[in-house]
């Protein structure tokens, strides 16, 4: 299957791209590149093969909760641009 550039011009025209002829030429002939792409992948058998949530498997890679001693405040404190004693002082969000 092969999409034309006028079928191209007017997916671009509904959503309301504007393309010149020389962006015409090449995405028509990228967007047929990817179908003929998509079409080979189609015919690959994949009977047997469980499917996948991710490519490669997917472990928790986070190291175990433990309780520990909080940062002193003065610590965490330490890098913040603006503060007052006690807390970050930031830009006001809502007025």
């Amino acid at each position: 299957m092969n999409l034309s550039a006028e079928e191209i011009a007017k997916v671009a025209l509904l959503a309301r791209l504007r393309i010149g002829p020389e962006e015409l030429e090449t995405y028509t002939d990228q967007i047929n590149e990817i179908i003929h792409y998509v079409e080979q992948l189609q015919q690959v058998d994949v009977s047997g093969v469980e499917p996948l949530a991710h490519g490669v498997e997917v472990r928790n890679v986070f190291r175990e909760d433990r309780r520990t001693d909080p940062l002193p405040r003065e610590e965490a404190l330490s890098n913040a641009p603006r503060r007052n004693h006690e807390a970050f002082l930031v830009p006001a969000v809502l007025q």
